[in-house]
C-alpha cells in the first residue's frame, strides 16, 4: 500500500510540475513564434555550417526554438514551432512527448528538421499528426556527422539539428514524440 501511495504521489507531483513548467514557457501568438524561430535559426546557422548548406537545398524547415523536457520517473516534453518553406512560415506545429522509465531532471533545447524531399514535406503537411520515427527517415546530425555532411552526401528525407541545450535530464526511458499542426493566436 505504501509503495502504491508513494508512486501515486510522485506521478501527481511530476504531472503538476511539468504542466506548470510548460504552460508558462512558450510563445502563444504567431508573431511571437515567428520571432523565436528567426532567433533560433540565427543561432543554429552561426554554429553549424552544415545547417547553412542544407538550408539552401531544403524543401522546408520545421523549427522548434524551445522544447522543455522534464520529469521524475514519468516525464514529457512540449514545444511550439513553425514550418518555413522558401523562408516564409506556412504552418505552426507543436511537439508533445511522454516517457516513462528511469529519468530525472529538467532541460530545454531547440531543434530544427530539414525536409530534403518533396515527399517528406508533403508527409508532414498532409498528416493529422506525425509521430517521429514513423514515416520519412530522420538523421540526427551531431558534430561528427556535420563535418562529413554535404549536399552531395545528404540523401536522406529529414535531417535534425539540436541547439541551445540547457539544464540536465538524465536517465533511460521509452519516449514517443508527436508533432501536430495547430493555429496560434494572431
Amino acid at each position: 500500500m505504501k509503495k502504491y501511495l508513494l508512486k501515486s504521489i510522485l506521478i501527481i507531483i511530476s504531472v503538476l510540475f511539468i504542466n506548470g513548467f510548460f504552460s508558462s514557457a512558450f510563445a502563444i501568438t504567431a508573431a511571437e513564434i515567428d520571432k523565436e524561430v528567426d532567433k533560433a535559426l540565427q543561432t543554429l546557422y552561426s554554429s553549424s555550417p552544415a545547417a547553412v548548406k542544407l538550408s539552401k537545398h531544403a524543401k522546408g524547415i520545421l523549427v522548434f526554438p524551445k522544447i522543455i523536457k522534464g520529469g521524475f520517473i514519468i516525464g514529457g516534453h512540449y514545444g511550439v514551432g513553425a514550418l518555413r518553406v522558401n523562408g516564409k512560415t506556412v504552418a505552426y506545429y507543436k511537439t508533445v512527448a511522454g516517457s516513462y522509465g528511469l529519468q530525472a531532471g529538467v532541460q530545454s533545447y531547440g531543434y530544427a528538421l530539414f525536409f530534403m524531399t518533396d515527399k517528406a514535406l508533403k508527409h508532414i503537411l498532409n498528416s493529422n499528426g506525425w509521430e517521429v520515427g514513423v514515416g520519412p527517415s530522420i538523421v540526427i546530425v551531431d558534430k561528427g556527422t556535420a563535418k562529413s555532411l554535404t549536399t552531395t552526401t545528404g540523401k536522406d528525407d529529414i535531417y535534425a539539428f539540436f541547439f541551445n541545450q540547457k539544464g540536465l535530464m538524465a536517465g533511460l526511458g521509452l519516449q514517443g514524440s508527436k508533432i501536430t499542426q495547430f493555429q496560434p493566436e494572431k
